[in-house]
Order: C-alpha cells, then sequence, then structure tokens
C-alpha cells in the first residue's frame, strides 16, 4: 500500500484523506500552523459539491453545520430584480446546495479525519521547507519546530498548501506570482432575522457604480432566538493592493452607505453592513493557471493547483472532485507517478477553463450586461432590457462549465452568443488586470 503524504489541513487536504481512505490508504498529513482555527467566512457548496460530502458519509452532519440554498436572485444597485432561479433539489438537481462557514466547514472535516484515520494522522506545526524526490520516493523537509521531524520519507506526496503553496513554489517556481484583480474584497457576517425563504443567495449591485454585494445565511438559530449568521460579500474596483491574510478587520462605515440607494422591501442593506459582527478586507487574487499539476511523485490539488477568484462558488467545490478523483486513479492505477498523470488529466484543463471564467466575472457578468444595457439607469420591465431567454442561455452555460449541468438543460444550440468563450473571458479579465 502506498505510503502518501499530504501537505495542508484546509478543507481541501482534509477531503482528500478522508477520500484515500476510503480506497484503503492511510496518508499523514503535515500542517504548517501548531494549531487549526476556523478561519474565514462563508463558502457555498454547490450540488456537486454536496454530493461529494455525501459519498463521505457526512451529509448529516453537513446539513447540522449549514444552511440549505433555495433561491439565488439579481438584482440591480436600485434593488430591481434582475433574474432569479431555484437552487439545489427546488431547480430538480439530485443533490441540496448548502452555505456554511468555512471554519465550521473544515472542522466538520477535521473531526471525520480524527475519527477514521486518528488523531496521530495529522502532524501540526510542519512548515515544509523543501523536498527532494528520486525513482522510490520523496523525501520532506520542515522548519525546526517542537515535535516535527526534521525530515521524513513517502512514496508520493500532494501538495494541498494553498494559494501560497510550498510545494507549487518549488515545482513551479515562476507560478509564484499572484493575478491581482484590482478589486478589494470586504466580508462580513452579521446576526440577524432570516429574509425572504431563509435560503436565499442574493446578488446585488452596479458593478461600475458601486460594486458588487452578495448575501446569503451561513447557520441558523446561531443566538437560540431564531436570527440566523448572514455572510455578505462586497467587491469593489480601485482598493489598494494589500497582504492576502483573511485576518484584516476593518470598520464598515467605509461602504455601508455605499449600498443605502438599494431598496429591497424586506432587507436594508446598509443597515445590515453597519451592524455587522466583524468586516475583513481581502484582495481578489487568484493564480495563472499552470500547464502542469503532476511532476513525477509530487502533485498539487486545490488552491495549490487552481487558485480561483471565489465567484459562483466553486473554489471549496472543486478541490473536493479533486480529491475524488485522485482518490480513485490512485486505487485504480498501480504505478503512483501514472497515477498522478490521470489524476491531472481528468481535471487539470477543466478547472483551468473554470479560472479565467471567474476571472472574467463568471454569473455575475448579468449585473453588468443589465448596467450596459439600461445605462445604469432605472428600468419599468427587465424583459426591454434583456430577454429572458438570453439570460436563461448564460446561466445554463456558466452551469455547465461549472460542471453541474442544468436539469431543465437540454444543451441545444441557442439563438444567443455564448458568454464564457475563451476570447471574451480573457478581453474581461485584461480590462480590469492591476499586477
Amino acid at each position: 500500500m502506498l505510503d502518501i503524504a499530504i501537505i495542508g489541513a484546509g478543507p481541501g487536504g482534509l477531503a482528500t484523506a478522508l477520500r484515500l481512505h476510503q480506497k484503503g490508504f492511510r496518508p499523514k498529513i503535515y500542517e504548517a500552523v501548531p494549531d487549526l482555527k476556523p478561519l474565514g467566512v462563508g463558502i457555498d457548496i454547490k450540488v456537486y459539491g454536496t454530493k461529494e460530502v455525501t459519498e463521505l458519509g457526512l451529509l448529516d452532519e453537513f446539513r447540522k453545520i449549514s444552511v440549505e440554498a433555495k433561491t439565488s436572485i439579481f438584482y440591480t444597485g436600485y434593488g430591481q430584480e434582475i433574474f432569479s432561479e431555484k437552487c439545489g433539489k427546488h431547480i430538480g438537481y439530485d443533490h441540496e446546495q448548502r452555505f456554511v462557514h468555512r471554519g465550521t466547514f473544515q472542522f466538520m472535516l477535521l473531526d471525520a479525519v480524527n475519527e477514521r484515520l486518528g488523531t496521530d494522522a495529522i502532524t501540526y506545526g510542519a512548515r515544509l521547507s523543501r523536498f527532494e524526490q528520486d525513482e522510490t520516493g520523496v523525501t520532506l523537509y520542515f522548519e525546526d519546530a517542537e515535535g516535527v521531524p526534521a525530515t521524513v520519507r513517502h512514496d508520493i506526496v500532494i501538495g494541498v498548501d494553498g494559494v501560497h503553496s510550498a510545494v507549487r513554489k518549488q515545482l513551479v517556481p515562476t507560478s509564484t506570482r499572484t493575478h491581482y484583480s484590482g478589486v478589494a474584497m470586504w466580508r462580513g457576517v452579521t446576526v440577524m432575522p432570516p429574509f425572504r425563504d431563509g435560503g436565499s443567495i442574493l446578488h446585488i449591485g452596479d458593478p461600475g457604480r458601486q460594486g458588487s454585494l452578495i448575501v446569503y445565511p451561513i447557520a441558523n438559530d446561531v443566538d437560540g432566538q431564531g436570527n440566523q449568521l448572514i455572510n455578505w460579500v462586497c467587491e469593489q474596483y480601485g482598493k489598494p493592493k494589500g497582504l492576502e491574510d483573511w485576518n484584516v478587520r476593518i470598520q464598515p462605515d467605509e461602504i455601508a452607505h455605499v449600498f443605502d440607494d438599494v431598496k429591497l422591501d424586506f432587507l436594508d442593506v446598509g443597515e445590515m453592513i453597519r451592524s455587522a459582527r466583524e468586516v475583513y478586507i481581502y484582495p481578489l487574487i487568484d493564480n495563472d493557471p499552470l500547464e502542469q499539476w503532476s511532476f513525477g511523485r509530487v502533485t498539487l490539488l486545490g488552491d495549490a493547483a487552481h487558485a480561483m477568484y471565489p465567484r459562483g462558488g466553486n473554489g471549496v467545490c472543486q478541490a473536493l472532485v479533486d480529491s475524488r478523483v485522485i482518490a480513485e486513479k490512485l486505487a485504480e492505477i498501480a504505478d503512483p507517478v501514472e497515477a498522478l498523470e490521470a489524476y491531472e488529466a481528468a481535471r487539470r484543463e477543466s478547472v483551468n477553463r473554470l479560472v479565467i471564467a471567474n476571472r472574467g466575472e463568471g454569473p455575475e457578468v448579468i449585473r453588468r450586461l443589465v448596467e450596459e444595457r439600461s445605462g445604469g439607469k432605472p428600468f419599468d420591465n427587465i424583459d426591454d432590457v434583456i430577454p429572458r431567454a438570453e439570460v436563461e442561455a448564460l446561466f445554463m452555460e456558466y452551469h455547465r462549465m461549472a460542471g453541474m449541468k442544468r436539469p431543465d438543460d437540454q444543451k441545444e444550440p441557442g439563438a444567443f452568443k455564448p458568454v464564457f468563450t475563451e476570447e471574451t473571458m480573457q478581453r474581461v479579465a485584461a480590462k480590469a488586470d492591476i499586477r
């Protein structure tokens, strides 16, 4: 049986360990921090992500810590509805779409690893400094730390150590430069009563005038009084580039007033932002798609392989798919080098397309199209601005690209020009490229 090392105990690394365990492996995880903390805010687990969680045997636990998504609604910066669609099982998928706090989700996976693989499966404080590989295995070298071996030897290594991956830096030194969008993300959480059906995700704003705001619940009854924990994310151009650190806390006053023009009869957006329990600022960054993930006995997975803008809720979900595929290939193919190559062949090209699609706005493109066609003014009838059939075609296209073809998608040639072509996505990305 292969002796497998996983670098990183984020959601992707933990899911990979669980998938490998299902196939009979007992991987060892090395985590750089000495003590995991439930960092981050909300994440959107799409239907295909919930499928992966279900196959891990964790659906019941996942339901307890998350909120089921029911409706996705797009609004202009004035609060006028552009488009809405049902989510998950409500539109006919086999699985639910769910919203959850990233840290809570990570700790659910951590508990499963501790239970199934044992509490000694993870070595904490193990910060990788370098590795060397030969025909029979890989030697890992760690920075000096109490309880951490200076070197260890494994048959293969899977780098799941995030956007600043130490494994990727050694494999592909030229990839260390991140792609900055020129956009800052303000991420906050607010304790408040449920709005609408208690499971709606709202996409609000004029991308040019206000920026974009996404709002959704990530936990139910957080205070014993029926209130939800509401996650919101605001993107704005023109903010200074800063350190990529989830823990830069700020006050919400700088952006709350920007959304005072939004008039929704069920939510005071400005008050939601002003009442936030905590707010973080984070530059919108990804990495340019890699031409290769696997190098002999070492490969990359999750953000280390394909860090993408958090648009469309696909980052963690794609890592969950990676974890299943790599476990399948390692179980099916005797030669570990060939297995890692097969994993990359199955995943890299499609994920790289999604990285570029998210860089070019992802499904949020609909609000920009409405802004351009309406001149940024209120309208009387959305169908006069953009036909419903065109909007449906756009969303069908994005669902296919993300690997979750909508149940009502007949995939017939439509009358509208595709939005997510390589040329279009590169042009939109280049327009906001500030390196």
